[in-house]
């Protein structure tokens, strides 16, 4: 399978990335490559639990139930608008009958770049200037690594909206090997290097070098252990800091109240209701019976439509917008609750 960049036209065809805003969509581009099976080539099997969302751009793809073809997505017709066959563990194999080109995507990603551009809506004027420079460059690759997937996304606007700015030179010290752990940092401009002194080495050896959008310092303040590395800016820049009781109160306690599927069920079949907060596109290829969909940028809008006698279990691909919906429901004094891993896990 070769990889070949693609332009944010083809990408727009699809649902739900034609829902974020150019910034966003021409961050996730990067990430995004055009690829291609061969005839009888296996995309997919089922059981495959590998986070990767797919879409067919040309060919013809066959969905197969314990070797027998089910379903076929074509390129360029509606249905190929949407991930194939998006629940995991994969309930179908996927293999292409012609030649397919297929975009690949990193569901985390993808889901991490949805949640912010749908929660960032109200407070972008807010955050933009924080940083003297770069605007919403650092922000958008802070939520592009790993590291940041685990983040309760309810948490994530307070996190930013909390840190705060500090310049440096080239040559100052941000933070000392042996110093106690106060800040958790991200590099918004310059770069930096880390080194570890060593018994042998008091000049320090080089573990990494920083760029914009790294994270430092969280070690630290998760293990209330010294400072295990030194990090010197090697050029004149600037860093977000967010102090030790925010990293702990908004990345380690429990936020939200999370139901499996059967606790969930339970609550609905009790006078409960679904609430759907993913996009309408997503919503009508696939969704909970009886949900009600109100996508998650419009919650502030429509929150006054809802019942607030009625407890609602917020749910999505992955819980990553939902907790992100229920945490704006209760902090407004709703009963919500998170359906945990979301509708694609079930």
């Amino acid at each position: 399978m070769t990889g070949e960049q693609i332009s944010a036209t083809l990408l727009k065809r699809f649902s739900p990335i034609n829902g974020l805003k150019r910034d966003n969509l021409a961050a996730l581009l990067r990430k995004v490559q055009l690829r291609e099976l061969s005839p009888g080539q296996v995309l997919f099997k089922e059981g495959d639990t590998e986070k990767r969302t797919f879409y067919v751009v040309t060919g013809i793809l066959e969905l197969l139930d314990q070797g027998k073809v089910v379903e076929t997505v074509e390129g360029g017709t509606d249905p190929a608008r949407n991930p194939v066959a998006p629940i995991f563990p994969r309930r179908l194999s996927a293999r292409a009958r012609d030649r397919v080109q297929f975009i690949s995507i990193d569901s985390d990603l993808l889901d991490v770049m949805l949640t912010w551009d749908q929660t960032g809506t109200y407070e972008v004027s807010e955050l933009q200037g924080k940083s003297d420079a770069g605007g919403e460059d650092w922000m958008t690759m802070l939520l592009q690594t790993k590291a940041f997937h685990k983040i309760p996304p309810a948490n994530i606007q307070a996190i930013f909206m909390r840190m705060q700015q500090i310049n440096y030179k080239s040559g100052d010290v941000i933070l000392k090997q042996g110093a106690e752990g106060d800040y958790f940092y991200v590099l918004t401009r310059g770069q930096a290097v880390v080194t570890r002194e060593t018994p042998l080495s008091k000049e320090g050896i080089k573990l990494a070098e920083l760029q914009v959008g790294d994270t430092f310092g969280e070690e630290a303040l998760i293990s209330d252990a010294k400072r295990n590395a030194t990090v010197t800016m090697t050029a004149d820049g600037s860093v977000m800091r967010l102090g030790k009781d925010d990293f702990k109160k908004l990345l380690n306690e429990p936020m939200l109240e999370w139901l499996s599927q059967e606790e969930a069920e339970k609550i609905v079949a009790s006078g409960g209701r679904w609430l759907d907060v993913r996009l309408p596109s997503e919503f009508d290829n696939q969704h909970m019976d009886g949900a009600v969909n109100i996508p998650l940028y419009f919650i502030r809008l429509k929150i006054n439509t809802l019942d607030r006698d009625t407890k609602y279990v917020v749910c999505c691909d992955t819980g990553r917008r939902s907790s992100a919906g229920a945490y704006i429901l209760n902090e407004r004094g709703y009963q919500a609750y998170v359906l945990r891993g979301g509708i694609n896990k079930n």
